[in-house]
């Protein structure tokens, strides 16, 4: 039930940090409740408790990153040891991620609990502060951002596995050519790098200037680093790694059988220290 609970912290407010502590407080809250009471339906009344919690945390965050130097990504729940992983619904891409950004506070917290975990609208009112009505008209624009916003992933399973290993092949042998015939003429890269110096502080769009950025990467990669493939919110990606060490982290978003979406991670408090990969 704790990964659970932390799949739905970190939906929303979008750090696996944040959301453990999210969890930890509200499990503290939980045992005060049931000392005081028998709580009767401990998973149900935990995920409330989670939401609420995550709500003001959102809220918070938000003026953090209002301040942030260049874009605020999520923070990439990478593929490693299954023990310690987030537990993400499968419709929790990385790109749903980003777009779940744009959000207010409310509108993401109702479309989360509402689309991903099946709340039903008065229990989320009662979390967001609202009526059930007018909880209905967030999830109405809710709805229509993430729609307008999300990549429609609708490739088939071979043809997804044969478009991100033509990609991942292409990057890391440096083929410009290869790399342009997987790209979506609409591609979009965004970094996050916290204020790093050398990090693109803008989106790129374009398969050219893309191209040539991812291949500009991969060229100041020091001796020893390696790119290797791995798994980011359940979906394809990539790390950059000296050892055990992650250096960056890249997400891949697939739409109409070409690449999408990419999206780097360089900021270190966002990155696993160590990753184990084969």
């Amino acid at each position: 039930m704790r990964q659970r609970l932390v799949g739905v912290a970190y939906s929303l407010v979008g750090t696996v940090a944040e959301a453990q502590d999210v969890v930890s407080d509200s499990w503290l809250r939980l045992v005060e409740a049931d000392a005081r009471e028998p709580v009767r339906d401990v998973e149900a009344w935990a995920v409330v408790a989670v939401a609420r919690r995550a709500v003001d945390v959102l809220r918070s965050a938000r003026v953090r990153r209002e301040e942030y130097v260049g874009p605020w990504l999520p923070e990439p729940v990478v593929d490693a040891d299954p023990a310690d992983r987030v537990t993400l619904d499968e419709s929790v891409s990385f790109a749903l991620m980003v777009v779940l950004e744009t959000l207010t506070p409310a509108e993401r917290t109702t479309w989360v609990l509402h689309e991903v975990f099946g709340l039903p609208f008065p229990e989320i009112a009662a979390i967001v502060g609202r009526t059930p009505a007018a909880v209905r008209q967030l999830a109405v624009r809710a709805r229509a951002h993430v729609s307008a916003g999300a990549p429609r992933v609708d490739v088939a399973t071979a043809e997804h596995r044969h478009t991100t290993s033509t990609f991942l092949r292409a990057v890391a042998g440096g083929d410009l050519s290869a790399l342009l015939t997987v790209l979506d003429p609409d591609v979009v890269l965004t970094s996050d790098g916290g204020g790093i110096l050398g990090v693109a502080r803008r989106p790129v769009h374009g398969p050219d200037h893309v191209g040539r950025f991812l291949l500009g990467v991969r060229r100041k990669m020091a001796q020893g680093e390696r790119l290797v493939p791995v798994v980011v919110n359940g979906g394809p990606g990539f790390a950059v790694m000296t050892g055990a060490t992650t250096r960056f982290v890249g997400a891949v978003t697939l739409a109409g059988g070409r690449v999408r979406r990419v999206d780097i991670v360089v900021a270190p408090a966002k990155l696993p220290p160590v990753l184990e990969v084969d």
